[in-house]
């Protein structure tokens, strides 16, 4: 747009920018596609919900002199504290910490109840099997491409997919001196994560 928005302009921008030969168009999604996708948003409410439980239990626990160790590893001892009635721990505060350890074991039999639709998804789908052949590529990561990514024609080169995807560098360039900063983070923020996870795997 040139200046103020307006339904006006905004027509206008929109037929400017279709006659230019170069602009890039976002691809529809079917509603199959966004009921695929359903899933992955679904699981990433409730990891988020999962790691704030432990982040609350792990803190509750410091307050009263029980430091535990980082990482949803050892869940299991913090988890043991509570239950365990010969903790130095206040009666008052008992209930309440069993609260959050139930919580915590709802939460994962939801994830891992997902993590088997997941995983169904992916012996279902061909494309997912065929992307499961790349290292660092489960079946996680395998169904979001396949349900979130757009159609692999979208791009010219891979490239142009990690652009999308955030993973390539800023650009600072000017006066023909080209400087590269860190990585954009623009774009799909749950398929970006997970092949990052996935590089860092192979890599170790």
């Amino acid at each position: 747009m040139k200046r103020q928005k307006n339904d006006a302009a905004d027509a206008e921008a929109i037929c400017e920018a279709a006659q230019r030969p170069t602009m890039r168009f976002v691809a529809p999604k079917s509603e199959q596609a966004q009921a695929a996708a359903l899933v992955f948003r679904a699981r990433d409410l409730l990891v988020r919900q999962r790691t704030q439980v432990i982040n609350a239990l792990r803190g509750h626990l410091a307050e009263f002199g029980t430091v535990g160790v980082k990482g949803p590893a050892h869940v299991h001892q913090l988890v043991r504290i509570v239950e365990d009635p010969d903790e130095p721990l206040p009666e008052i505060a008992r209930p309440i910490l069993q609260m959050l350890v139930e919580t915590l074991h709802q939460l994962d039999e939801k994830i891992a109840g997902l993590d088997q639709e997941v995983a169904q998804r992916a012996k279902e789908n061909e494309t997912a099997r065929r992307l499961m052949t790349i290292p660092g590529v489960g079946p996680v990561t395998a169904v979001a491409l396949a349900a979130l990514a757009p159609p692999a024609e979208t791009f010219k080169r891979g490239r142009d997919f990690a652009a999308w995807v955030g993973l390539t560098p800023l650009q600072h360039s000017t006066g023909g001196k080209q400087k590269l900063g860190a990585t954009s983070k623009m774009g799909e923020r749950t398929l970006r994560r997970l092949l990052i996870i996935g590089a860092s795997a192979v890599v170790r």
